[in-house]
């Protein structure tokens, strides 16, 4: 009697009590994140006051300066995301391992995420400036197909495949990013465009003092959001692979399960040893340069903030699906 009471109490509750999913350890933070965490908010509080309050207008631009303390970093750690992909992408072709895969995807996703901001503060920018939300430049319209190319990446990894030939082809369309890349970045030397030339990579920039400060502090705090959120996304993608491991497992010792029971009907002895496996729970005035700084600033760090809290309850989703051994690595 002992013994059924206990296998039952196992089958009903297989994760320890540590582990059940409304544990705050059910996540996939770790001491690493919480410090960037914290050196993001820190960040996000300097360059507010810089970027909003402390620096002057620009005698050119005016107030939509302003927008470029988030646009140009949004668009610089795009290019760093794909550049990551790429190469996480080249090494996967060589070794074909997890890992490589994971990074890849993971930045390919942040990519796709900063490419939008960028595109749509760039275009808040652009009203005030050039008076259209949209014009067919040569910087806008090679921004617009990297995005597609991104989309496209992610398309296809969502396509249902063998995950070797997902990450091949992913893979594959993820070596195409950095040249990309660089045709955005050599667009506005290429062909004629209004968008302005390099104000920042150049022998003598045309930014001093705030500022340049601004831009920096704006840089520096979207570099660790990207690093943040490629900690998360990398988890929330191993995280989802096993737990499609284990439900195939499961669902393959269903079947033999199954196949046995008939045999066992048929009077046939059963087939050889599948191994029990542990439960699994499955242009415009002026005077409008605010407008558009404030909505430039909130459609980027509201998308990130979203971005961010879809992740961290993704990844605590399908951590509580796991038995503990399968998620201590986090």
């Amino acid at each position: 009697m002992t013994t059924q009471s206990t296998e039952s109490d196992r089958t009903r509750d297989p994760l320890p009590a540590r582990d059940r999913p409304d544990d705050d350890t059910v996540s996939t933070s770790s001491r690493a994140t919480r410090v960037l965490g914290a050196l993001i908010l820190v960040g996000l509080v300097v360059l507010g006051w810089v970027g909003l309050v402390a620096s002057a207008a620009d005698r050119e631009l005016g107030d939509t300066v302003r927008l470029l303390y988030v646009h140009v970093p949004a668009a610089i750690t795009a290019y760093l995301a794909c550049f990551v992909t790429t190469a996480a992408s080249a090494v996967w072709l060589w070794k074909r391992t997890q890992w490589w895969d994971l990074v890849a995807s993971s930045a390919a996703e942040i990519a796709t995420v900063l490419t939008a901001i960028t595109l749509v503060t760039g275009m808040l920018w652009g009203r005030p400036t050039w008076g259209a939300y949209w014009v067919w430049d040569a910087r806008l319209t090679t921004t617009a197909l990297l995005f597609l190319l991104l989309l496209g990446y992610q398309a296809l990894r969502s396509l249902p495949a063998d995950r070797g030939v997902r990450n091949r082809r992913s893979a594959v369309i993820g070596l195409l990013l950095v040249p990309n890349v660089v045709v955005v970045n050599r667009s506005v030397e290429w062909w004629r465009s209004l968008h302005q030339d390099p104000t920042l990579f150049r022998p003598d920039p045309q930014l001093d003092g705030l500022m340049l400060f601004a831009w920096f502090v704006g840089w520096l705090t979207m570099t660790l959001v990207f690093v943040w959120l490629l900690f998360h996304r990398f988890r929330v993608g191993y995280l989802r692979d096993r737990v499609d491991d284990l439900g195939l497992e499961v669902a393959l010792a269903e079947r033999r399960a199954e196949g046995a029971a008939d045999a066992a009907d048929a009077g046939l002895p059963p087939a050889a040893g599948a191994p029990a496996l542990a439960p699994v729970f499955a242009a415009t005035q002026p005077a409008n340069a605010w407008t558009f700084v404030t909505l430039g600033w909130l459609v980027t760090w509201a998308s990130i903030g979203a971005y961010a809290l879809w992740l961290v309850r993704t990844g605590r989703r399908l951590a509580a699906q796991l038995p503990a051994e399968e998620r201590r690595w986090m």
